[in-house]
C-alpha cells in the first residue's frame, strides 16, 4: 500500500463516522426549510387578489382550505 493511500484511508474512515451526523443535520435542515417554504407559499396565496385567484383557477375557499393545513402537510411529499 502506498503511503498516500494509507493516509487517505485513515482520513476517509474518520470522515465516514462523522458524516452520518452531518447527513442527519442536513436532512433536518432541508425538512425545516421545506416546511418554511410551504408556510410562505400559503401566506402568499392568502394575499392574492380575487382576480389573481380567478386567473389561477382557484377560489377563495380553495385558498382558505389550503391555508388551514398544518405546515408539515406537504402535498408533494418532499
Amino acid at each position: 500500500m502506498m503511503k498516500g493511500q494509507k493516509g487517505y484511508v485513515l482520513v476517509r474512515g474518520r470522515v465516514h463516522r462523522d458524516s452520518s451526523g452531518i447527513r442527519l443535520i442536513s436532512m433536518i435542515k432541508r425538512q425545516l426549510l421545506r416546511w418554511y417554504e410551504l408556510h410562505r407559499q400559503r401566506q402568499q396565496l392568502m394575499s392574492l387578489s380575487d382576480a389573481a385567484l380567478k386567473d389561477l383557477g382557484l377560489s377563495r375557499a380553495d385558498i382558505q382550505r389550503e391555508a388551514e393545513l398544518p405546515f408539515w402537510n406537504d402535498p408533494m411529499k418532499r
